[in-house]
């Protein structure tokens, strides 16, 4: 998969008493990158649910703290499939300052395709698998 980048504009919501964005936003920042990435993809996840019954849910995190970001900064938030398996998928993601190309956060986050009603793992959505492995 190529990456996806998405803008994200820091508010003062997002900074914690020292001026700079609390660490768990960019985990928020990160997850919206994710969305957006699947709905460039044609996919939204409440159609998901209601047409395939199933949701999302991030299984495992990994994150590197490198730089802060302030209040008013500009950054933009990259999202690439790693690993893709039957029922979940793996993301490198990094959060850069856009004024600098600074990379600030770095992760590895896996996300699994849940069956909504019963909450175990189920497969990704053929149309969505067939999409991201590029035969859709």
């Amino acid at each position: 998969m190529n990456e996806f980048l998405w803008p994200v504009r820091v508010y003062y919501e997002d900074t914690d008493s020292g001026g700079v964005v609390y660490y768990a936003n960019y985990l928020k920042f990160m997850e919206r990158t994710r969305t957006e990435w699947l709905r460039s993809l044609g996919f939204e996840q409440d159609r998901m649910l209601q047409q395939d019954g199933v949701i999302f849910a991030v299984v495992q995190v990994e994150v590197s703290y490198l730089r802060p970001a302030r209040f008013n900064d500009a950054l933009e938030v990259s999202a690439r499939i790693t690993r893709r398996g039957r029922a979940s998928l793996t993301f490198y993601q990094e959060v850069r300052r856009l004024s600098d190309n600074t990379k600030l956060v770095s992760g590895r986050i896996k996300v699994a395709c849940v069956d909504a009603v019963r909450m175990r793992p189920a497969p990704l959505p053929e149309n969505l698998f067939k999409e991201i492995a590029g035969v859709g």
